[in-house]
């Protein structure tokens, strides 16, 4: 029983060993890499003598070499989806060239018509210059007979410099109605833009007045709790607002002001704008205000307006 013993244990592990093997062939498993140890033991098999062999490193083994297997499968793959990429891309760039390549075929045939017209051209002025040369040719042959014909008499010379006065002076007429009548354009031309330009002026003045006028009934109806005023004290208040948004002021007017006489046209357009009294620096303030508003808010009604064309105003300059 003991010698049977002894023989069983190497008879099952060269068995284990022979099954491994043939599942890994089953498998398509290269045995180029396998472990010294499984030669080994397939060598001695036969012997009395067996290498003990893990049952379990042999399955880990397996399972590595399957997914070695797999692996190389992946990336066989990948490299064959990346070959057609490239094709792809190389049809495409052939695409994209042959296209290039009929854009640059127009554009040759193209530039070859224009040359062809530049040329036609060319040749068209150069017979055009060939064609005046002779005219001028016979211009002056007929030029130097009429001029042996002058030489003829001294009347005749003397009749034919009559009249080439008579052509210069009328030239010079000519030359200075045509400067005329090129001055005369160009002042109406300038009237005109300058007419323009006080119509843009005058439009956008009135915006601003309107603006002005908007801004400020609104301004006073807050302050003053929405309190009536008589349409002097109205449009006097819309005045001076509209000459407190134009002034420049800094910390030198604090507290100082200066009285100002203004005239007022119909339209609201400032006539006249005097500094009456008060300090320098306020006052020069005060009328580059006015004279930058243009125009001031006025009353259509002309009674309102008989009060407010002649004010005298004291501008005092507002701090935040």
């Amino acid at each position: 029983m003991a010698g049977n013993s002894d023989l069983t244990v190497p008879v099952s592990i060269s068995a284990g060993i022979h099954i491994g093997f043939i599942v890994i062939l089953a498998l398509g498993i290269s045995f180029e890499d396998k472990p010294k140890q499984m030669q080994t033991a397939a060598a001695s098999a036969p012997a009395v003598q067996a290498i003990v062999i893990d049952q379990q490193k042999v399955n880990d083994r397996v399972e590595q070499l399957k997914k070695q297997k797999q692996d190389v499968a992946k990336q066989e793959k990948a490299r064959q989806a990346e070959l057609e990429r490239k094709a792809s891309e190389a049809r495409r760039e052939r695409e994209r060239e042959q296209e290039k390549i009929k854009t640059l075929e127009i554009q040759r045939k193209q530039k070859e018509q224009e040359t062809q017209k530049a040329n036609d051209a060319a040749k068209a002025a150069q017979a055009k210059q060939v064609l005046e040369k002779e005219r001028a040719d016979k211009a002056e042959v007929v030029r130097k007979q009429k001029e042996q014909e002058q030489k003829a008499s001294e009347d005749a010379a003397k009749k034919a410099a009559e009249k080439h006065k008579q052509e210069e002076a009328a030239a010079k007429k000519a030359q200075e109605e045509r400067q005329r009548a090129d001055d005369e354009r160009k002042r109406k031309e300038d009237a005109e833009r300058k007419r323009k330009a006080e119509a843009d002026t005058k439009a956008r003045q009135e915006r601003e007045m309107a603006e002005a006028m908007a801004a400020e009934q609104d301004s006073l109806s807050k302050t003053r709790n929405k309190q009536v005023l008589s349409e002097v004290d109205k449009y006097k208040a819309m005045i001076i607002a509209t000459i407190q948004r134009n002034l420049v002021v800094d910390e030198s007017m604090r507290g100082k002001s200066c009285r100002v006489f203004i005239r007022l046209a119909s339209d609201g357009f400032v006539t006249t704008s005097q500094t009456l009294d008060g300090d320098q620096v306020v006052c020069r303030a005060a009328k580059a205000s006015i004279n930058k508003a243009g125009r001031l808010p006025v009353s259509p009604e002309p009674a309102v307006y008989q009060q407010l064309k002649e004010i005298n105003l004291t501008v005092s300059p507002e701090f935040n």
